[in-house]
């Protein structure tokens, strides 16, 4: 169990697991700083432990769907094992990295801006846990898709409307248990992503086409399409935060949140094989990163119509002005996101966790926000 366990954590963690080490010392230099710099920020029990709990559970889902990570696997349970050591060890391991390299950082974050106390520390340590046991649990139980569902439904529903209740540890607990024991019963190779073989016979063209390549690469990877939706649903949501304000800057601002669209932003990080393609193709900077522009332009000016189709339902007031920003910011986050993948690609990731979190993924909104302002300055 050991052996496994190390296998599969040296890989994550490095050989010497000074990838851990490494965001341990992050996280102290975050908590020390925020907390330094006295920004205090209300935050509720019920925000807390809510919060941990789903982004846990998106990145371990995250990190247990990683086709690098199948790919290493696949090596593994070529060998004779033990089924309930290798799904324990497997689980430890991918658990340990999703709560020590990204929840971990979170929850300094979290702590560092507002008031805590030792319960709630361990309440959202316990959250944390269940989400990477029921996560875990759920992804093993695939074919029962509905089964996971109502679960995660039942947590979601424990922690919104018993987080101050007596009952509420117990319940979580009561999950944590079962994914153990569901966990304890399942199949090593029920975590192995087997490639689908398509049925459909893909017709050939006589030229080639970039856009017929995005289309089939978001067909493929259905997550991809999913952080689109979300995108979208964001977009009918902020309006509701934005309109008791009357600040110039709200417009802008809600533009330049709506170019975080980490997938379609990364196809040559997430991509080796295309990269070398791309970039050993002659002419390629106008035949891949032009259409490549305007893709992620598509994607980003669609989330910025939907928001300001929100915004004038819920507060009115579009403007000809606001269009053209959101054109404008639209065009500038797509031109930004191609020069970072073709100068600055994002190498050594482990894992598609890794490289959907990456600190680059910031740089382009930072620069956004930037330009809200100045934007914003003008309007005025």
């Amino acid at each position: 169990m050991k052996m496994i366990f190390n296998a599969f954590s040296k890989k994550l963690f490095g050989a010497k697991y000074e990838r851990l080490a490494r965001t341990i010392f992050i996280c102290l230099v975050i908590f020390q700083g925020l907390y330094i710099a006295d920004l205090r920020v209300r935050i509720t029990p019920f925000i807390l432990y809510l919060t941990v709990s789903t982004f846990t559970a998106g990145v371990m889902w995250q990190t247990l769907s990683s086709e690098d990570n199948a790919a290493n696997m696949l090596n593994i349970i070529m060998l004779p094992f033990q089924k309930r050591d290798f799904v324990f060890s497997y689980v430890a391991a991918m658990g340990a990295y999703t709560f020590l390299t990204k929840t971990a950082v979170l929850l300094a974050v979290l702590l560092a801006v507002s008031t805590w106390n030792r319960a709630e520390i361990l309440s959202s340590i316990l959250c944390a846990v269940n989400a990477v046991l029921v996560a875990a649990a759920i992804f093993s139980l695939k074919k029962c898709w509905y089964v996971g569902t109502l679960w995660a439904a039942a947590v979601f529903a424990a922690v919104f409307f018993g987080w101050n209740k007596p009952w509420f540890i117990p319940v979580i607990t009561a999950s944590c248990i079962l994914a153990f024991l569901l966990l304890r019963n399942a199949d090593g190779y029920s975590f192995y992503l087997q490639k689908e073989k398509s049925r459909k016979v893909i017709r050939g063209h006589k030229r080639h086409s970039v856009w017929i390549y995005f289309f089939r690469y978001l067909v493929s990877h259905k997550n991809y399409l999913m952080n689109i939706l979300v995108m979208w649903c964001a977009a009918c949501a902020l309006p509701a935060f934005f309109r008791q304000m009357e600040s110039p800057f709200v417009i802008p601002v809600g533009f330049a949140i709506l170019s975080l669209n980490t997938p379609v932003c990364i196809l040559l990080s997430s991509d080796h094989a295309l990269e070398q393609a791309v970039r050993f193709l002659p002419r390629q900077k106008k035949t891949f990163c032009a259409p490549y522009c305007l893709f992620i332009f598509f994607c980003n000016i669609t989330a910025d119509v939907i928001f300001l189709c929100s915004y004038q339902i819920q507060a009115g007031g579009v403007t000809v002005r606001m269009i053209v920003t959101a054109v404008f910011f639209a065009m500038q986050s797509a031109v930004f996101s191609v020069l970072l993948e073709w100068f600055y690609p994002v190498r050594g990731w482990k894992t598609e966790s890794d490289l959907w979190h990456h600190p680059r993924k910031y740089i382009v909104p930072a620069v956004m926000l930037l330009l809200a302002g100045v934007v914003g300055t003008i309007l005025k």
